[in-house]
């Protein structure tokens, strides 16, 4: 079975989605994050793995479920923590982010046996989920990253490489209130959309 792998920084004001910022103050932006990494990790809790690990910027807090590994991100830039995530890894891997509250179960539900490789695009032109059958760190290094041309240069290095690239469906990154409004529209009933929708009012944000 695989192992997931999410990346996340600890949801702290002024540290976390800095980009919501305003309308949202940093104190509600930081409430967001948390509500999506929750999410994020109910999901992932739900899916089938043969281990499940938070690597982590900051330090866990109540809204981490039990069966969770946590293991801190190594220094350096993202595409070097990303690479240390998955030397963490023995067997096949897929990694996500704590930016799409709206994954399911389903999403990350993934079978190695046809693909070396699943690569899951965001909108925003990154990348949202990175599976390796190998996990190879070097895939990772030197790739551009939080640029409009991560995810296609990220894929290419995959196929590059001449692995069986599978493509998961392409998900919205929640970065700045626009997108919060409308990934939150997808999935009206988590965590994410109650919180928004309460900061929303007391903002008097309405970004429908």
């Amino acid at each position: 079975m695989t192992t997931l792998l999410v990346i996340a920084k600890e949801p702290r004001p002024g540290r976390v989605k800095t980009r919501l910022t305003p309308p949202f103050s940093p104190a509600q932006a930081a409430a967001l994050a948390e509500a999506s990494l929750a999410d994020t990790l109910d999901a992932v809790a739900a899916a089938p793995a043969a281990r499940r690990v938070l690597v982590l910027d900051g330090e866990p807090g109540p809204w981490l479920p039990p069966g969770f590994d946590v293991v801190p991100q190594c220094g350096g830039g993202l595409d070097e923590r990303l690479a240390d995530a998955f030397a963490h890894c023995s067997g096949p891997a897929l990694l996500i982010g704590m930016d799409t509250p709206q994954v399911t179960p389903g999403l990350l539900t993934v079978d190695f046996a046809g693909y070396d490789a699943y690569f899951g695009g965001a909108e925003d032109g990154g990348f949202w989920a990175l599976g390796l059958a190998d996990p190879d760190p070097a895939l990772l290094r030197g790739v551009p990253m939080s640029t409009q041309e991560t995810g296609a240069r990220q894929r290419q290095r995959l196929v590059g490489a001449g692995l069986r690239v599978c493509d998961l469906p392409r998900l919205r990154d929640v970065d700045t209130a626009d997108d919060a409004a409308a990934v939150a529209a997808l999935v009206p009933h988590g965590r994410f959309a109650a919180l928004l929708s309460r900061c929303t009012a007391h903002s008097g944000t309405d970004r429908r």
